[in-house]
């Protein structure tokens, strides 16, 4: 069986969803925020599950990579990638790479904002053809910057219409 392992999310994924996004983010940017308060605090599994099954319509732009077992997913909407995360168990095996392009492919997604201080993140996006805009803000509620990335033909594609 030879399936495509990108598929649309759904209410039973909210559990590993969660799982995925918290502690992916736990793991990457401790090091940046340097708030465990909110890190091991704010952030929590159950409660973040539980949004998602008391609001599926949070679900209608998020997508998963599925060959069995959730590895990673995508959120994006509106020609933007607004999320993409993998396991951190599963980095490395292009995961990432499949979504993005994805991303890029299917849902025409051209644009998205990235923490200045995640160089890692950068670099991967940068593969794929995302330029540093120049836009530059605070991520809210913080003290750190996140950057625009856009790929710049197709940035320009989507905005004259295309």
């Amino acid at each position: 069986m030879n399936r495509e392992p990108i598929r649309k999310a759904a209410a039973a994924d909210a559990s590993r969803l969660a799982e995925i996004l918290i502690f992916t983010k736990r793991t990457h940017y401790r090091r940046i925020f340097r708030d465990d308060r909110v890190s091991f605090g704010e952030m929590q599994v159950y409660p973040l599950a539980l949004d998602y099954l008391e609001h599926p319509e949070k679900l209608e732009t998020v997508w998963v990579y599925d060959d069995g077992i959730v590895k990673g997913l995508l959120h994006a909407a509106g020609g933007e990638v607004l999320e993409l995360y993998v396991d951190v168990f599963f980095q490395g095996a292009g995961i990432g790479t499949r979504l993005l392009a994805f991303a890029m492919e299917a849902l025409g997604a051209c644009r998205l904002w990235v923490l200045e201080e995640n160089t890692r993140a950068v670099r991967f996006y940068r593969r794929y053809g995302f330029a540093l805009t120049g836009a530059r803000r605070l991520e809210a509620g913080t003290e750190a910057y996140i950057v625009e990335m856009a790929r710049p033909e197709k940035d320009e594609a989507r905005r004259s219409g295309l």
